[in-house]
């Protein structure tokens, strides 16, 4: 059986594991802080994991702050905090299903202390690594440490320092995408932007909004609010004339999919992820780039420039890319 650790920040993390899920011929066991998603198979079993970055109170009164708990362990684990109660029972649940259910192999989407955990526990252990400066004492331990490493997008498109003398465990699957195989639908003949997510503080939204439709565009925005939630973007994804959307691995995978013309905006994340991401679309003429202080009339402009572009997604190796990674979990199975 596969063991699975689903990171709980953002939906990018569990949406590449429902990705991937279908394509694997071991039974998985996921474990995570998020609520189990809807639509996975039944017998797929989903445990959800205690928190361990909330401030708890202890049966005395005593208040513990992890953030005050030395949880770097001096710079060499990200998150470590002494005495939680949350962050010991998760790794603990962890350990005792290694041994319940027999797990051979697990894999880490992300944590570098999950990571160690799992290889100490003699599991065979593959860890998905992402973009961005990860030449840090916890990341060079869990590339260290596992036994493959999963990178999820085009081989040479972002610099991988941290990952060059780890070449030989290194599996580069392409942009993992939920939308990998399906059908676009026939493109509007107005001009249509889509604005996708949390990219852009709400009054520039609103301005550049304002600014798209005094042009001649027909704007949609979608998932900055609970209240603009759609179950399936992929219509409008995939139908839109140009796409604006964050540089996170997920979402670039789905603009890849959709052979969208595209704005990326990088947000600000650890390791600057976002912001090598957008540096290599824009290298390799996939998409135009902005950062999150992007203006209105900035953005209007860029838009513009997207919409008499012809992207080559195929070279961000979206086809085929959530099969890959499955076949490289099924190899390191003993």
């Amino acid at each position: 059986m596969i063991g699975w650790y689903v990171h709980h920040h953002g939906f990018g993390h569990v949406a590449r594991f429902l990705a991937v899920h279908p394509h694997l011929r071991t039974p998985v066991v996921a474990f995570s802080s998020l609520a189990r998603p809807a639509g996975l198979a039944p017998e797929t079993q989903w445990v959800v994991l205690p928190p361990d970055a909330d401030v708890v109170e202890a049966a005395d009164g005593t208040v513990l702050d992890p953030r005050e708990a030395e949880p770097t362990a001096r710079g060499k684990l990200h998150w470590a905090p002494h005495g939680h109660p949350g962050h010991r029972a998760r790794l603990a649940m962890i350990a005792s299903a290694a041994v319940d259910l027999d797990l051979d192999v697990f894999v880490v989407d992300v944590s570098a202390e999950v990571v160690a955990l799992a290889r100490l526990l003699g599991l065979r252990t593959v860890a998905v690594t992402q973009p961005g400066a990860r030449t840090d004492a916890p990341h060079a331990l869990a590339y260290a440490l596992a036994d493959r490493i999963v990178a999820p997008w085009a081989h040479g498109a972002v610099p991988t320092p941290a990952l060059a003398e780890h070449g030989d465990r290194v599996v580069w699957t392409g942009g993992i995408s939920r939308y990998d195989g399906r059908t676009p639908p026939e493109s509007a003949t107005e001009r249509s932007v889509l604005l996708l997510g949390r990219v852009l503080e709400p009054e520039v939204r609103d301005e550049a909004t304002a600014r798209l439709s005094a042009r001649g565009w027909r704007v949609t925005a979608i998932g900055h609010d609970e209240a603009s939630r759609v179950d399936d973007p992929w219509p409008l994804l995939a139908g839109s004339t140009v796409v604006v959307s964050a540089a996170g691995q997920n979402s670039v995978a789905d603009l890849a999919a959709s052979g969208a013309r595209a704005v990326v905006i990088a947000q600000d994340r650890p390791f600057d992820e976002q912001r090598a991401t957008a540096d290599a679309l824009a290298r390799w003429g996939l998409a135009q780039r902005a950062d999150d202080t992007v203006s209105a009339s900035d953005l209007v402009d860029l838009v513009e420039r997207a919409a008499s572009t012809e992207p080559d997604w195929s070279r961000w190796q979206v086809a085929g890319a959530a099969h890959r990674m499955a076949a490289a979990l099924e190899a390191v199975r003993p």
